[in-house]
């Protein structure tokens, strides 16, 4: 574990991992809300197994870059994109210069490309089981639990705890207050973070680096739909969709999460992953 500062001086917790002899392609992996930068720690190692340089890290206020203590925390999202990424774009570089820098966005870490200033130094971007959020457009099974979850759990857990105590309430991990505030708006708009004004809608129309978006049909929290709208933003990103079934790769499930468990190497890292960042 090594610590990122970012241009304002916060430390944030990393992770590097290297390969075996000189890495070909750097990688930086981005995470979804609430998800510590340890579950993606097995698919790191084997990227970096691979000939890959990887790197994971918590987002300030999450993980092990969180703060004793959370309520009263000030950041946000665009925070996240806008100091943290960047300084984490800048450490993996330094550590592969002249390489290649690739960009696997699992949910949030696809929505926050748009807040990352120095995006441009990225060669290309995976997002995996990326959508907008909003509500409405959710996967019909767990839009009840959406409802509930917008309307009534996080509006009280923020007036009690002054942040979300998610690992109590076994829904992910703690988040900031107003993060959780921020994405919860986000969440209840048609636009999601665009909901938020055209300066959003213009950061989003800002990126140019290709990305290749993977969605799976059985995502319990993205539809479709959620996985089309937020790529629409990305207006001047050349997007390649892909949108796979468990049937397709010999698999009963995948789900939202289900893409970086060691089971899924042969089905979905080797078969759709590699040959988008392997040049």
């Amino acid at each position: 574990m090594e610590t990122v500062h970012t241009p304002d001086g916060y430390a944030l917790s990393a992770s590097f991992f290297s390969p075996p002899g000189e890495a070909r392609v750097a990688v930086l992996i981005a995470s979804a809300m609430a998800t510590p930068q340890s579950y993606y720690q097995p698919f790191a190692q084997w990227l970096a197994g691979e000939g890959f340089l990887v790197a994971t890290f918590d987002y300030r206020g999450t993980g092990l870059s969180r703060p004793r203590e959370l309520r009263g925390f000030r950041t946000d999202i665009f925070e996240w994109g806008r100091l943290d990424c960047a300084a984490m774009i800048d450490a993996v570089a330094a550590r592969a210069p002249g390489k290649p820098l690739y960009w696997i966005g699992h949910s949030l870490g696809g929505q926050i490309l748009a807040f990352v200033p120095n995006a441009s130094r990225l060669a290309k971007a995976v997002t995996v089981a990326t959508g907008s959020g909003y509500w409405r457009e959710n996967s019909a099974s767990i839009r009840p639990l959406a409802w509930w979850l917008w309307y009534v759990v996080a509006p009280l857990a923020l007036a009690v705890c002054g942040y979300f105590p998610g690992r109590r309430l076994r829904k992910a991990g703690d988040v900031p207050g107003d993060v959780m505030r921020q994405w919860r708006g986000w969440c209840l708009h048609p636009e999601y973070a665009v909901g938020d004004g055209e300066a959003v809608r213009a950061q989003y129309a800002a990126v140019r680096t290709p990305i290749v978006s993977l969605s799976f049909q059985d995502d319990e929290l993205m539809s479709a739909r959620n996985t089309e709208s937020i790529h629409g933003f990305y207006v001047n990103a050349p997007r390649v969709m892909k949108r796979l079934a468990p049937r397709d790769i010999g698999e009963k499930r995948i789900g939202h999460f289900g893409f970086f468990r060691p089971g899924f190497e042969h089905s979905l890292w080797r078969a759709h992953l590699l040959p988008e960042i392997a040049s």
